[in-house]
């Protein structure tokens, strides 16, 4: 067997996976979640200042949404982004380097744990405040169909943006323009420590589509091809020019809302934390691809181990490149007159 089906969703044109494409979302899971372990180690040495805000638990989330984008396409990201980043396409080199504020990083070091972004990639932004980021997908979906250039913008967002009024107003002016942008809410359950059901009037967030005349999807969060076949039916509606919608994906932080949360047992149970884990979506993902025999256990221990080795080249990297001049502290905060009125 060559590949896996998605059942009534396609990926691009076809309604199959082929084998690099699946092994390509393997190894993004794995180097998400090694990324992030290996980043909660270098934050507990003091490496890694500020906060860290691991994604782990939620690698379906970014990989299956991220497998049906285009190179050129956009993404508007959160405070818990790294996961998004490298599932875009991101250098897990550069994405170390900022985290440990080095002048090799994406932002030179100064963008840290919550602000990343590459133009490159089409990583437009990762925004702090909550529901802060899904406007700037709609302004990009805007400036796409503007340009005729038939880019899809995707803003990935958490449970809690929902109940902001930005998520209100973008969904609105998405829905009257036609607007080509996808809606993403990965509704991890909490946000922060706030229980989803103790802060939202509706039980399903997808609902709330219905206010605004655009479809509303819910997907299992944990399984990565659910997540792929959902939404590469929103982006080829978006890019068609059939307007957004909005895909709430049911999914799970493993570890507290951040690494310096201290003691998130006050707010959920051991047994809530276990059950989930027991839907680890990389363990679900191989599990699949062993017992359809798309690869053998050699093959996917291989992908591990190269991915291992690679969180360490990037460490090491890290570590390696020097910090930014002091010098250059007032850099990228003002813009001369002169920039201004190009």
């Amino acid at each position: 067997m060559e590949s896996l089906r998605l059942g009534n969703n396609y990926f691009g044109k076809r309604n199959e996976l082929d084998k690099d494409k699946l092994l390509e979302m393997l190894r993004k899971m794995y180097r998400i979640r090694f990324f992030e372990e290996k980043g909660e180690n270098l934050y507990k040495s003091g490496l890694i200042t500020g906060d860290f805000h691991q994604y782990i638990g939620e690698e379906a989330v970014a990989v299956g949404a991220c497998a049906v984008l285009r190179d050129d396409d956009y993404i508007v990201s959160t405070h818990r982004g790294h996961g998004h980043c490298i599932a875009k396409g991101g250098d897990i080199k550069k994405m170390m380097a900022e985290l440990l504020g080095r002048k090799t990083g994406y932002c030179g070091g100064r963008a840290g744990d919550m602000h990343m972004l590459s133009m490159d990639i089409g990583l437009l932004a990762s925004v702090g405040t909550v529901g802060g980021g899904i406007s700037t997908a709609v302004g990009a979906a805007f400036s796409s169909r503007y340009r005729g250039s038939e880019q899809v913008a995707l803003a990935f967002f958490g449970d809690g943006a929902t109940n902001t009024g930005a998520f209100h107003e973008s969904l609105n002016l998405a829905s009257v323009w036609k607007l080509p942008v996808v809606f993403v809410c990965e509704n991890n359950l909490y946000g922060v420590s706030l229980r989803v059901s103790e802060s939202s009037g509706v039980e399903d967030i997808a609902d709330r589509a219905t206010s605004y005349g655009i479809p509303g999807e819910i997907v299992d969060g944990m399984d990565v091809l659910a997540v792929c076949g959902t939404v590469a039916e929103a982006v080829s509606k978006a890019r068609e020019g059939g307007g957004p919608s909005l895909i709430e994906c049911k999914t799970y932080r493993f570890g507290p809302h951040w690494v310096g949360d201290p003691d998130p047992s006050i707010y959920r149970s051991d047994e809530e934390v276990q059950k989930w884990k027991e839907k680890d979506p990389i363990l679900v993902f191989r599990s699949k691809l062993l017992e359809d025999r798309i690869f053998k256990e050699r093959k996917l221990d291989a992908v591990k181990e190269l991915v291992e080795e690679e969180i360490e080249e990037a460490i090491e990297f890290a570590k390696n490149s020097p910090f930014p001049d002091p010098d250059t502290v007032e850099n990228y905060v003002y813009h001369s007159e002169r920039e201004i009125s190009r």
